[in-house]
């Protein structure tokens, strides 16, 4: 496990190929719970990476429901420095359209304040800049790793985290699209900030699979379904690609959560240390 240093989190079917091999099973503890599984270690053309199915084996937690605060600590706690999402999307806008990828850029967080969504609470306070939450060096490369894939892709975009489960109203898809926002999901907040928060290289992989409900046509779950299962196969030759070119030649970023924390040091229980030690390492 030892030098391991890129992780994937998304759904289950990305590990269901001949090509990734999956070599061992990793129960991490962390001072916020259960991660949503164990952490598999993989393979791909003999490149090793993490991999965390975001909703549980099985697909049992609601995006409100998913611990994200100790998926992203178990992660670093491991020695990931570059995580890459994997995440389904509606499309806000016409050319976004099912069965292409989108190198997201921004978020806009719509959530309901449900999730637990920073490491900085409880007795110690710390800021982190949001302003640019994707590493644009790692969303580069993923793009490029789509372009190889043969998988049809957009460098560029804004994902809107709504807390679902359900999904929107047409009255809610028009308001979402007069933000200027281009996808709509239900995980990558307060993921990517977490992330952020961890010092680590984060970028989304977003898959589309319908044009939410602002467009005038009908679009049933099991169709969103059919489509989900064509983008993980898209998605399963864009980790061939991304994986091994990541491990051989690493991102370089500077991580920005150095100097994150106000509280004074004389007032750091040994609780908050814990998560220091780890986010801040």
């Amino acid at each position: 496990m030892a030098g391991i240093k890129v992780a994937v989190i998304g759904g289950s079917g990305i590990y269901k190929l001949d090509a990734i091999k999956v070599k061992n099973q990793i129960k991490v503890s962390t001072p916020f719970g259960e991660p949503s599984a164990d952490v598999m270690e993989c393979e791909v053309d003999g490149s090793s990476f993490y991999f965390l199915p975001r909703h549980g084996i099985g697909h049992k937690y609601t995006p409100s429901e998913v611990n994200y605060r100790a998926n992203i600590f178990a992660l670093k706690k491991l020695g990931v420095d570059t995580l890459i999402s994997i995440s389904a999307v509606g499309s806000l806008q016409e050319e976004y359209a099912p069965r292409q990828f989108v190198l997201i850029d921004q978020f806009i967080d719509w959530t309901k304040g449900l999730r637990k969504r920073t490491f900085f609470d409880e007795g110690i306070v710390g800021h982190v800049s949001a302003a640019n939450p994707i590493e644009t060096s790692l969303q580069k490369r993923l793009y490029e790793a789509c372009q190889k894939a043969g998988v049809s892709s957009h460098l560029g975009g804004t994902y809107i985290c709504i807390e679902g489960p359900q999904f929107s109203t047409k009255a809610e898809s028009k308001i979402y699209r007069s933000f200027g926002a281009s996808v709509i999901g239900m995980t990558n907040v307060p993921e990517a900030f977490l992330a952020k928060e961890a010092g680590m290289a984060y970028a989304t992989v977003a898959m589309v699979t319908d044009y939410d409900c602002w467009k005038e046509e009908h679009c049933s779950v099991q169709e969103i379904m059919d489509v989900m299962k064509s983008n993980y196969l898209s998605a399963q030759k864009f980790v061939v690609q991304a994986i091994p070119s990541l491990v051989k030649d690493p991102v370089k970023f500077i991580p920005e959560n150095a100097y994150a924390v106000m509280t004074d040091a004389t007032l750091h229980s040994h609780h908050h240390k814990e998560i220091l030690e780890v986010v801040l390492k």
